[in-house]
């Protein structure tokens, strides 16, 4: 017996079974919790622990970032590219880096900063499609590629990238962005053609996704001198499930699947940069909705762990205390240098993951405890928000104001400079030997802030945080809230929880109901290190059985 999310329409006289007792029957059924090995590892609460106010970061970035009239030692930031690359419209470019002195004009920008930038203001509520006299969703399409004739979003408005991650992320990026924004002109065309080219590409692989990048046009994998990046199939099955949800053919779910199975059955992580997490979130989507049985858990632990890949090995989650900080749950590197975490790649982990627990609750507990872990030691990609003595650009932070972060944060200093651990730095100045110190300052790893921004929200209890399921769960059906809040405590804790509109609480990890008919302010006990995945089901919907799975129903709106 299982609890799915989803929702699902149905018609006056479908058959849904109704079963008074059914409920009293299912109360109490709950999920055993299955640890992740990495996150055990990781403390209930970090030391030093202290959460930002994400979504006002996200808020404070797009105002910064997006202001074309500032004038100032480091900005504008962005400017409008008129070269009409794609489509015969302006688009606009963002620096990659501050002060990265390649651009500034021109079409030179990286979709995987533009586009994130776009989708982390959606999040927390900003109409992009409006603001100062632009539609940004709109200028966005530049990024499909026409001229090259690949037919899906790609990292620049001219040229592919031979490393396969950045031709596929921009195509998550997009779609994420089209949820946010229905309805612009040319964006449904887009994500038709997206994702016929990712289920030819997947038809094309079949099997074998061994490559290091994938030509979309001539449809042949090719390898170079980097890692094969078998996890590109993650990509795929992501983007055809939204596309499958949005548009319902059935040939994109049938690719999804596929992309998935290649997933589970390799032998060891195929990590490469941020697409595997994906994988986990389709695989945990398709054994709820489609009665598949993928290995979740193996794909988690791939994720997390950095020393089960031979092929770029190390490439995980941090578990570990750099001087007087803990780094746990941080995302990157895990051996260059003693461990490299990225800004960038901590913030989209938990894009897929958060929702996947309400298509696997059992990872409930694993998933909030992370977060924790990885949304505490997040703030110190920020200048002012780590000591001077663990940061390459202590004396030229204030041009920030507090939000830009750093790239990364490194446990040693990868220029020689800085014998403290950790240092937060970045990439930048051995980019291009015109970059100075100043683009370790990182627009493209700060401007998915927004996804933390729309999932992460504190509670009156320090250190209980509650997760949004459905922020980023996007083409999902999302018909009720669903919250993850986890207790890192060692005895229970009362929070105050929030529900939207007069419902029951449901929680889903223990099939037990926390309050019926409440509004307002109601107090939620969570137990001791526990987590609780709370359903606001509408008051006096019944839980019944429906094809194997707890469903509440009313209104012919079935909840799984």
């Amino acid at each position: 017996m299982a609890l799915l999310l989803l929702a699902a329409c149905h018609s006056a006289n479908q058959d849904t079974p109704k079963d008074a007792e059914f409920t009293e029957a299912v109360l109490g059924i709950s999920f055993p919790q299955v640890n992740i090995n990495r996150v055990i590892a990781m403390p209930n609460i970090p030391e030093g622990y202290k959460m930002l106010d994400w979504k006002q970061k996200a808020l404070d970035y797009d105002a910064y970032v997006f202001d074309w009239t500032a004038q100032d030692e480091v900005r504008p930031l962005i400017w409008l590219d008129n070269t009409r690359k794609n489509f015969d419209q302006e688009t606009f470019g963002l620096k990659t880096t501050v002060g990265d002195a390649r651009q500034g004009g021109g079409g030179s920008h990286e979709g995987i900063n533009t586009i994130a930038a776009v989708m982390g203001a959606g999040l927390v509520g900003i109409d992009k499609t409006r603001q100062d006299g632009y539609n940004y969703p709109k200028m966005l399409q530049n990024y499909f590629s026409v001229d090259d004739r690949w037919q899906i979003m790609l990292n620049n408005t001219s040229g592919s990238a031979t490393d396969w991650w950045y031709n596929v992320l921009p195509n998550l990026l997009y779609y994420g962005v089209c949820d946010l924004f229905p309805g612009v002109e040319g964006a449904d065309a887009i994500q038709r053609s997206v994702a016929d080219q990712f289920a030819k590409a997947d038809e094309t692989l079949g099997s074998n996704y061994s490559y290091t990048f994938f030509n979309y046009y001539s449809m042949h994998g090719f390898n170079t001198k980097v890692p094969k990046q078998e996890d590109a199939a993650a990509g795929h099955a992501y983007v055809l499930l939204q596309a499958y949800n949005k548009f319902g053919d059935e040939r994109y779910l049938e690719r999804a699947i596929n992309a998935v199975t290649v997933l589970d059955n390799l032998t060891e992580s195929r990590f490469y940069e941020i697409l595997l997490p994906f994988g986990a979130y389709a695989a945990a989507y398709l054994n709820a909705t489609q009665g598949k049985s993928f290995d979740v858990k193996q794909l988690l632990e791939w994720t997390f762990d950095g020393n089960r890949s031979n092929g770029r090995r190390g490439w995980g989650v941090i578990v570990d205390k750099w001087g007087p900080y803990d780094v746990y749950g941080l995302q990157g590197s895990i051996t260059d240098g003693g461990g490299y975490a990225f800004q960038m790649n901590s913030y989209e982990m938990a894009w897929p993951l958060v929702p996947l627990v309400k298509y696997e609750p059992k990872f409930a507990r694993t998933i909030g405890k992370w977060m924790l872990n990885n949304a505490s030691a997040s703030r110190l990609f920020f200048p002012n928000e780590i000591d001077d003595a663990y940061q390459a650009c202590a004396d030229i932070k204030d041009i920030t104001h507090g939000i830009i972060g750093y790239e990364g944060l490194r446990k040693t200093d990868r220029y020689g400079k800085i014998s403290t651990t950790p240092v937060a730095e970045g990439d930048g100045p051995s980019w291009f030997s015109g970059n100075p110190p100043m683009t370790m300052f990182s627009l493209y790893s700060t401007s998915p802030v927004g996804i933390f921004g729309a999932i992460i929200n504190t509670t009156d209890v320090e250190g209980i945080l509650s997760l949004d399921c459905n922020a980023t769960d996007f083409y999902a059906a999302r018909p009720y809230p669903v919250h993850l809040l986890y207790n890192p405590y060692e005895e229970k804790r009362t929070v105050s929880y929030y529900p939207a509109s007069k419902a029951d609480l449901f929680d889903v990890v223990s099939c037990n109901y926390l309050a019926k008919g409440v509004s307002g302010i109601v107090s939620l006990d969570i137990p001791a290190d526990t987590a609780i995945l709370v359903v606001e089901l509408p008051s006096g919907a019944e839980l019944n059985e429906y094809k194997g799975h707890i469903v509440a129903e009313r209104e012919h709106v079935v909840v799984w």
